[in-house]
Formats: C-alpha cells, structure tokens, sequence
C-alpha cells in the first residue's frame, strides 16, 4: 500500500508542475532541493508513474555512491509500500536487485557508464536522474556528457534532470542547453553555529594522515553536544580510518550515554538500515563520512558535530601516486552539513574551528575531474569515440597533462593504439568495471595464474584492506580468506563478480583462466600477488638499495615502516604509497615481494639497453659504460671501450655546464683576457662578447668546440687553453679585434718607463703603481675610446695604497701634500718633491728631498 501521507509531507511535490512543464518543452531541467525534500524519492516515482498520476516510463536514477544507491531504492519501494525489487530496484557493482516489473531503477554513476557504453540509447528508458550532481564526481559528468551526446545523435527524446542539493546550478543548466532551473524549498529550521576550535594547534592534514589530537578533540565536542543538547548527533568525519578512532575515543553506550552507529560506504547493510531507519529508544551518535551530506538522510539528528575535513581524490604524476588525500571541507560541504541539524526540529551545528578559519576555506569542493586520475575517464572516452574528450560537453575541461599520463598508462597496457583508438583489449579492459590498470592486472593475471586467483588479489587492490592487515598484500590476501569481517565479505562478493567478468571476455581465443597447455602456471600465494600487483602498477616495480629502501622504476624513492616483514625483499611490487610531508620517499602502505623475472616481465616495456655516456657527479668525469635498465632501475652495466664521438661530447658539454668554464685550464693571461672583454662589453657593448658563465656554456661550439671534439674525458678538458679558446670570441670579422689593446690594454706604461698591468676584474680598470713612477704625470689615462678613467691606486714604497684616484691632476693639487706629510719620514730614501708635477719619475730610491 502506498504510503500517501508520507508522499504528501515531501516538500519537493510542489516543484513537481514546473518540472513536469520545462521537461515537456526542453526535454532537460536542473532540479535544486535541499537534502529531505524528496528529490531523490519522489520526483522518480512522480516521473516513472508509479503514483498514480501519469503512465508507467521507465527511470533510471544515477546516484554517486553504492550505498547511497541502495537507500534511495529503500526509501522509494518503502513509500510504495513494496520489497525492493518489485517497481523499484537498484543496481550497483557486483550487487542487482531489479526484476521484469522494475519501472524505476537506482544505479551507480559507474555502472550507468558501463551500460552507455553497451547500449548508447539506453533502450526503453525515459528518463535519466543524474543526483547529487554538486558533488562533481568524475562518473557522473561524464555519465552528462555521454547522455548529451545520445540525447544529440540517438535520442532527442530522452530526458534528463540534473539534481543538486545546492542553488549553484547555472552551470548545469548551461551545459543541458540552458535548462530551466527548478528550485523546491525545504523545510529548514534554524540552526545555531557554535564554533569550537581545538584548544591548541593541531597539526595540518597531509594525505591520509590526520593529527591524532584533532581526533581526540573531535570526540571531546561530541561528548560536549550530549550534555549540552537533546537529540541524536551526527559528526563528520572524513574516513573510515577517522571514524573507528573517534568511536574508540567515544567508548561504549552504556560510558557514553548513547550508541555509536558509524556510516560509510563499507559498513555493512545491516548498519545501514539501522541508521537510516532511526532510533528506537535512546540517543545516538552517528560518526559518517561524507555520504551523509545529501546522499543520505538520517532520522532523529539535532546536532551535527563537522571536523571540517573531507578526502579528495588526488594524482602525483612524477611520482605516479594516486590516491585520496585528506583536505579541508568547502563552505558549500559545510552548509550542507549543517543543514542536517535542522530538518526535523531547531538544531546546532559544532564546527571544530574557528569562525577566522570559516571564511578561508574554499567555497566549493574541486571538481574531481581537476585532480584526479584520468586512465579511467580516458579509457571512457576513447571506447565512446573521443579520445581527446574534446567533443565531450563537460563543465571543466580535463587538464591536458593528466589526459597525456592517462594516454600513456593506456597504451603501455594495450588498451588503445598509438592514435587514442581503443583496441579490442581495451574494449574488454572497459567492460570489466575495474579501473584499466586492474583491467590489465585481471586479464593477464588469469592468464597467468588462473582467473580466480587473479580475481581475488584485484578484488584486494580495487579495495584496500584494512590498515590492520598488514603491508604484505599476500598476508592481507590470507587473512581476507579467514576474516569473518565487512571488509571480507565485500572482498569474496567482488572477488566474484570479477571472475563471473572474466567468462565474457576472452583473449587471442582463449577464455581467461582456461585450463589445458597454455593455462596457468603452479605459483605460490606470494607469487601470484606480487605478479599481479606488478601487472597493475609497473612502474611501482622497485628494487632494494639499502635497509627498507627502494628505488621504484619510475625513479621515485620508496621507504618501508620499521617493522614491516618486506624489509628485506630484493624487489617488491608496490601497490600502496603515499608521500609523508618531510620525506624525500614515498611511504609504502601495501606491496607484496616479486623476483627479477616478474619484475621484468610486467614492467618490459620500460626496459631499456643501450650506450650510456654522462658525467657522472660522484666521479666528477665522463662515465661510459653499455647499461639494462628497467626504467630508472639499473640492472647491468659494463665498460663501454669506445663510446662515439656525439655522446662524449654530449657527456663533456653536460659536466662543463655543471661545473662552469673553471674546469678549463685559466692562466693569469687567459683570467686577465676574461676580465678585459668583459669589461669592454660592459662599456661598449657589441661587437665585444659576452664571455659570462651562462654566455660562455650558451655557445660553446663558437670558441670551445674544437677542443671539446678531442676531449675524451675531464683531464682533456683540464689541459685546454682557455685563452687560447677565448681568442675565437674576438670581433675578428668587424676588424674590431685589433682595437683591444687600444681599448683595454693588458698593460700601460707610466712616466717610469714602467708597464704595469691592469686590473679590470672589478667595477672599474685599476691601475696600481709607486707614487715616484708618475711624477709629471698629469691627466688620468681614459679606456674604451674614452669613457672610463683608470681608478689609480698610489702605493706608498712598500707597495701598500696610500691613496687612490681617478683624477691625478686634482690629487696632485689637494691630496699629495697630506700624503707627503705622512710617508717622507717614514721613507726618508725615496723623492718626495714639493711640486710632483715637475719632478723626474722614478723607480728606485734616490735619497730624499
């Protein structure tokens, strides 16, 4: 029986006319209601005719999340007042509950893609509800942008609705060919915004990581909303692993005062429909991720306590790391959230930080198309026939660079042709609902090993184990055998629904894990795990260098925890890692031990044999030498006797870049050449050069490149001439060259007789001579054409500065006499005239005056 009542109190039903309307006339609408008014519910029984007020059109309802899937499908077959399976079932991976009288049907954005992909006009479907589209999952906009293509090519007809529990629908409604946009209220009730800040700082979250202290802080404000406030609390957490920490935290019910209940996309059904059905005597604490924003409504909430925090998918291409990393909660997350304390009644929200922290958060949460892997959505694309996603209509186009790591992945693995079409295996890689590396790992796995025993470690990767189990993936394998836990239950149950994949698709003839010749090999449980891991992440194949350190082939540095039982493995397959905000190395969180065969075997197509010449910064010269690598992994290497002529000059360029032009042979001539072209590019500009570090290694071939054609090594490099190389640089072809000495002469002579050299390495020219060699000298000697004075340093007999100046006319008329006065009876023997300008110039000492 239909539960009438509770279809009437649903706020989204006075929406339904105007919905109903822009459908009719635009074939697409964006739908904005808060969580609880029935969008989810409602409006596809409403559309599908189930009813009463319109005739039976099948619904497909696409939600972000499994569990999310289920519960919709609850509600709804609870408000027709049917088992669900009947008019209304769902279907998610490796779980169906839909029958032939099943008019609407909730599905995964993922398993939506996967049937667009087999059958693009989605035979007998009227309508499509994309829900929870504000969330931005990478599935569902693309899901968007493959039924804007069928509604543009196949199916005209076919309508779409864009739910969002948030008013920031313009662009949606732009991208369905400007949508009318319905907004339905909600009944909201005030909530109140108590801001409670740690009492001391906590540290940031990086990756996975969470500071033990917000936890424990976390559970504190939870206890504090018990005393303060009545009614159930909701708190949000950003993980399961948060989630068990704060329920320890918490204690039991009987400490507590109330139930701890904890929502995630693992718990098992049970808990679920616990918590979505409400409580039945007592209060509750229910500790939920994110799931809980709009995807799900849980009865019976006054309080919701947010930790502020929520996991983001995330890719660190050089190293070749993806994964969820933990970043603050948007503003909009943090409405959302609130807004859940006040469906039923007046509530409280405790946010764990300060309203001064409150307005540097980001306004909306990234769209996950931004910052995630792409292999999967390209894989999608291709098999759609874009494989550029350049004709795909998507709110924010994929960043170029993780389009061309994901081509990369895609066609190391097969799975599409050096153009980006897809191949026949990348066709059955796309069917196996897995992402195209666990695709990979599970067809060539079951070749090699057999499809069960691939199927169960893929089943361990596209999920990982709990943290409990351990690093060792064979042990984690084991213990998932034995374990009577969710998490083992969820294992089994997809470990079986990949292997039920693997009889449909079949390669070069042969049905994956078929038996006979050609079937699998006799390996160990550790064997198995380590092959198919490498399978799926070969370039995380590493090698040991030192005591729990590995290198992987992809040059990235790998570290394993102080008591892991993998410390001592000579090669591992990483399947796990995150990178610790200190650390120069990744950390591994789960690999399983493999050989050199296996390593060579699943990462083949980054081996590489082949002459190495480089300089070498440990030996400080030319290395040479015939090298195997397995990416940045060196596996061999020997002598190389006679390397060609290009790479050594390539190495010798290489190590004079590194260590300047000083590795060459500088006499004080060639120094002092140096400094004088220098100085007269400085003044004068072209056509004297530029004889800088960076200027000299930018044209090496113009004045070292005879040199560098006969150098073999460092100490060829060390006997050149740097000077005699310099000279090439001069502006022979100008004429120009046969000026320098005119210009910036190495040395000039003064009234002595003497020629004394210049210095030009500083700002500029310094002439330093004994003040009796210029006697008679007036005017100050003038370089480049003129325009710069020398800078004359005047040295007292013992050679020491006793005055200095670019003006000797001026000296000899305002400074000599002091400096008579101080050094003639210091150096009774040496001429100090009264007039300098009319005494004789000399170099010795002559008794004085």
């Amino acid at each position: 029986m239909i539960h009438r009542d509770a279809l009437d109190r649903l706020p989204v039903r006075s929406a339904l006319p105007a919905l109903r309307r822009a459908l009719d006339a635009h074939g697409a609408a964006v739908l904005c209601a808060p969580p609880g008014t029935g969008k989810t519910t409602l409006v596809p029984l409403v559309l599908a005719g189930l009813t009463g007020d319109g005739p039976r059109q099948r619904v497909v309802v696409a939600e972000p999340r499994r569990i999310a899937a289920r519960a919709a499908a609850r509600r709804m077959a609870w408000l027709l007042g049917e088992s669900v399976g009947e008019s209304v079932g769902f279907t998610v991976r490796g779980e169906r509950r839909a029958g032939p009288r099943t008019v609407v049907e909730v599905v995964t954005t993922g398993v939506l893609l996967q049937r667009l992909q087999r059958d693009p006009e989605l035979a007998g479907v009227s309508t499509v509800v994309l829900d929870e589209c504000h969330e931005r999952h990478l599935d569902a906009d693309t899901a968007a942008a493959f039924l804007l293509d069928v509604r543009a090519a196949l199916r005209p007809e076919l309508r779409l609705v864009a739910a969002s529990a948030t008013t920031d629908a313009e662009g949606w409604a732009h991208l369905l060919g400007d949508a009318p946009v319905i907004t339905a209220e909600g009944v909201s009730h005030p909530v109140e915004a108590v801001w409670a800040p740690p009492g001391r700082p906590v540290r940031p979250p990086h990756g996975m990581r969470v500071d033990p202290a917000l936890l424990e802080h976390v559970a504190g404000v939870v206890r504090r909303a018990l005393r303060e406030r009545e009614g159930d609390v909701l708190c949000f957490l950003p993980g399961v692993g948060e989630i068990a920490r704060v329920a320890g935290r918490l204690g039991d019910r009987q400490t507590l005062g109330a139930e701890v209940l904890q929502v995630h996309g693992r718990a098992p059904a049970a808990v679920q429909d616990a918590v979505l059905a409400g409580a039945s005597e007592g209060r509750r604490v229910v500790l939920a991720t994110s799931v809980a924003e709009s995807s799900l409504t849980v009865p019976g909430v006054r309080v919701v306590v947010d930790a502020g925090l929520a996991r983001e998918p995330r890719t660190d291409h050089a190293r070749g790391l993806s994964a969820l990393t933990t970043v603050r909660a948007s503003r909009a997350s943090a409405r959302q959230r609130a807004g859940r304390a006040g469906r039923e009644a007046p509530g409280a929200v405790y946010r764990c930080w300060s309203e001064a922290d409150d307005v540097r958060l980001p306004g909306f949460p990234a769209a996950e198309i931004t910052v995630a892997d792409l292999t999967a959505f390209a894989l999608q694309a291709a098999c759609w026939g874009d494989p550029d996603a350049s004709g795909l209509a998507l709110l924010d186009p994929p960043p170029s660079g993780a389009m061309a790591a994901a081509r990369e992945v895609l066609t190391a693995t097969g799975a599409v042709s050096a153009d980006g079409r897809p191949t026949d295996r990348g066709r059955r890689m796309a069917r196996l609902g897995v992402h195209p590396r666990l695709a990979r790992a599970l067809l060539d796995g079951a070749r090699e090993a057999g499809a069960r025993r691939a199927a169960e470690v893929v089943a361990l990767l596209s999920e990982e184990p709990p943290r409990e189990y351990g690093d060792d993936l064979a042990a984690a394998w084991r213990a998932a055998r034995r374990g009577g836990d969710a998490y083992g239950a969820r294992w089994r149950a997809e470990a079986r629904r990949l292997e039920g994949a693997l009889k449909g698709v079949a390669e070069e003839g042969t049905a994956a894990g078929a038996s006979g010749a050609s079937g699998p090999r006799v390996l160990s449980d550790d064997a198995v795990a380590g092959l198919v891991t490498a399978l799926a992440y070969p370039e995380r194949v590493a090698r040991l260098r030192g005591e729990g350190s590995y290198l992987m082939v992809s040059g990235t540095g790998a570290q394993l925890g102080d008591g892991s039982r993998l410390r001592s493995a000579p090669w591992l397959a990483i399947a796990v890692a995150d990178r610790p905000v200190t650390a120069a190395s990744a950390r591994v969180l789960l690999g399983a031990v493999i050989d050199e065969d296996t390593a060579r075997a699943a990462a083949g197509a980054l081996y590489a044999e082949g002459e190495e010449v480089r300089w070498s910064e440990e030996r400080r010269d030319v290395v040479a030498r015939r090298v195997e690598r397995l990416g940045a992994v060196e596996l061999a290497s020997r002598p190389l006797p006679d390397p060609g002529p290009e790479l050594l000059r390539a190495a010798l360029e290489e190590g004079l870049r590194r260590e300047g032009p000083g590795l060459l042979r500088w006499t004080a001539e060639a120094a002092g050449l140096r400094q004088r072209l220098a100085f007269l590019h400085r003044e004068l500009g072209e056509p004297w050069p530029d004889v800088s570090d960076a200027a000299l290694l930018e044209r090496l071939d113009d004045w070292l490149g005879w040199e560098l054609a006969r150098a073999r090594r460092r100490s060829d490099l060390e006997r050149a001439d740097g000077g005699k190389a310099l000279q090439r640089l001069l502006p022979w072809a100008s004429g120009d060259a046969a000026r320098l000495d005119e210009l910036a002469p190495e040395r000039i002579q003064v009234p002595s007789g003497s020629r004394i050299r210049v210095d030009y390495g500083g700002g500029q020219p310094v002439l330093a001579v004994k003040l009796q060699e210029l006697f008679g000298w007036q005017e100050t000697p003038r370089l480049a054409g003129g325009r710069v004075p020398v800078l004359v340093h005047l040295l007292s007999p013992a050679g020491r500065p006793a005055a200095v100046t670019a003006d000797l006319a001026s000296f000899w008329r305002d400074g000599y006499r002091s400096v008579r006065a101080e050094l003639r009876g210091r150096y009774p023997r040496h001429p100090w005239p009264e007039d300098p300008t009319t005494a004789a110039p000399t170099r010795r000492a002559t008794g004085g005056h």
